[in-house]
């Protein structure tokens, strides 16, 4: 129920801050006055903003399943795979969250939570993770992703994408109707207004440049979460101590990449070619805000 109010209120906020927007500028009366239908315009946008985020959030599971080739843990075969589901399972019961499925797949050192409901999650550990850590590590590293999902970081992360999707998508029309109609109106063409070949390249042309801003926009929401999972995964543990080590342990290492629409609910990334785009922070940054959120903030600042 929280997430469904958590979904209604989000969409509400973005058409009224659209409206607002677009009033403030006096942009509504042009647009309206030239036979551009703002609202229609609006629906549409929150339509295709959302619709595609809410729906990876929805398949997520089976997705990640199939694209790590990640097998879950029903009955346990090993010693190891016992004390897999028993470490999750004490570590939901903590967070006050359900039992999530635990996984098993093959690959470099990596691990991710996915799921679009607290209590029917999923937590998968690699194999090159399990044979590189040590047991206090892998349980840090697990509380770190039960964390992500105590916190609802799947849902949030989708509601921020579709907010920003909504936004690009409106903006990116938006301009295209303004520039087709005043730079590149014709006067033996009236009828065509805002919606001649300049609307739909100047579209295409916007819808790149403001998605860029947007992935921005997320990568930064994305490395908090990863910050706050880390607190949560100590906060699990009743000390920093695991966490650290597993952090430091991954900076040794050479992480395995993750499947696109799973990158940002990994317990680490490759790097980005830009710090702005990057899903992850530093794994220095890291472990200086499990010392001291002081320095972790410097230290970001300093990387730009």
């Amino acid at each position: 129920m929280k997430r469904i109010f958590l979904f209604l209120a989000t969409n509400l906020a973005v058409m009224g801050v659209l409206s607002v927007t677009l009033r403030v500028l006096g942009v509504d009366r042009y647009l309206t006055a030239n036979g551009l239908d703002v609202g229609a315009l609006t629906v549409f946008s929150l339509v295709v903003g959302f619709a595609g985020s809410i729906i990876s959030l929805l398949i997520s599971k089976p997705l990640a399943r199939w694209s790590t080739g990640a097998r879950v843990i029903d009955t346990p075969r090993t010693a190891e795979e016992a004390w897999l589901l028993s470490t999750v399972q004490r570590l939901a019961q903590r967070a006050g969250i359900g039992q999530p499925d635990v996984a098993i797949y093959d690959g470099a050192p990596n691990a991710f939570a996915t799921g679009a409901f607290r209590d029917s999650a999923l937590v998968a550990v690699s194999t090159g993770l399990l044979q590189g850590m040590g047991r206090d590590e892998i349980e840090a590293v697990l509380g770190h992703e039960v964390a992500h999902v105590a916190n609802g970081d799947m849902v949030t992360l989708a509601l921020v994408q579709g907010v920003v999707n909504t936004f690009v998508v409106f903006f990116a029309r938006v301009v295209g109707y303004l520039v087709d109609s005043l730079v590149l109106r014709r006067d033996d063409d009236e009828q065509h207004i805002g919606t001649g070949p300049g609307f739909y390249v100047t579209v295409f042309a916007c819808e790149i440049v403001f998605g860029l801003l947007a992935s921005m926009i997320v990568a930064w929401f994305s490395r908090q979460r990863e910050f706050r999972a880390d607190a949560g995964s100590s906060r699990l543990l009743g000390t920093p101590m695991p966490m650290m080590a597993a952090l430091s342990r991954l900076g040794a290492m050479q992480a395995g990449g993750l499947p696109q629409s799973l990158r940002a609910f990994g317990i680490t990334d490759m790097p980005a070619w830009l710090g702005l785009f990057a899903s992850h922070p530093p794994i220095e940054a890291r472990i200086a805000a499990l010392r001291d959120p002081r320095q972790a903030t410097s230290l970001m600042a300093r990387r730009g």
